[in-house]
């Protein structure tokens, strides 16, 4: 995982701005389980913990945080489905 500006090419966009956690990770894990494999989800959080959460997350369930971007007022966390 690499925190950075650039973007990667997301195929869907989850954007859970003014969700408090964990309603954040829980609209990416649905989204998960919507796409196929090899599939990368962007969410689009304002949520302080949601890096790590997300994170811990992929670390657990298998997927992978492709990068973390802090946008100033949000983060843009890419997830690649599994």
């Amino acid at each position: 995982m690499t925190t950075n500006q650039s973007h990667t090419e997301a195929d869907t966009t989850v954007d859970a701005r003014g969700a408090t956690c964990p309603g954040p990770l829980m609209d990416l894990i649905s989204e998960v389980r919507a796409v196929d494999t090899g599939s990368v989800i962007a969410l689009l959080s304002d949520a302080e913990k949601s890096p790590s959460e997300v994170q811990e997350w992929a670390d657990e369930s298998g997927n992978e945080v492709l990068d973390i971007a802090d946008e100033g007022d949000h983060y843009r966390i890419h997830v690649k489905k599994l």
